[in-house]
């Protein structure tokens, strides 16, 4: 695990909490640790705890949608500079997709109990970490919608890209 005044810089340099105060992100350092991925690994598991989300240092990680029987479905590749998990944050904090790492994954991990802790006694902290997650939650949910009506209705996922292009 690295020193907090690691963290620190790590956090400060990474684009999802880019500009943040550093009274804010003091409080961040205290809920964050640095992990690493083998490929193969899951950083996250559909339907389990949502415990954690992650920002990305290094490597890839597929957004997955586990189908029975069949291979897992990839919504998204992601990597770094990227932020991965958004159900630690909304009730009743259990994970809607599996993430796995594609190759080496460096990242650092933030306590989704700590962090939820801090924003309840800090509304500014509240209010930024919100702020910056509500963006990556609608990106994931849009992405995964089309990835499914490629899948189910190939038609509609393309006329849906065309509107989306549009601004429609």
């Amino acid at each position: 695990m690295g020193q907090p005044h690691d963290l620190g810089q790590i956090i400060d340099a990474h684009p999802f909490f880019k500009g943040i105060d550093s009274t804010l992100r003091s409080l961040l350092v205290g809920c964050a640790a640095n992990e690493r991925f083998e490929p193969g690994d899951f950083l996250v598991r559909e339907g389990r705890p949502a415990d954690k989300f992650y920002l990305l240092r290094a490597g890839q990680v597929a957004v997955e949608v586990d189908v029975p029987g069949k291979a897992p479905i990839v919504l998204e590749t992601i990597g770094e500079g990227e932020v991965l998990g958004w159900s630690w944050v909304i009730e009743p904090y259990v994970s809607t997709f599996d993430a796995r790492a594609m190759t080496l994954v460096r990242a650092v991990s933030f306590d989704g109990a700590c962090l939820r802790r801090k924003m309840a006694g800090d509304p500014a902290l509240g209010y930024e970490v919100l702020r910056r997650f509500l963006p990556v939650i609608g990106h994931r949910l849009a992405t995964a919608r089309l990835q499914l009506l490629d899948l189910y209705g190939p038609g509609v996922a393309k006329a849906a890209r065309a509107k989306r292009k549009n601004g429609q």
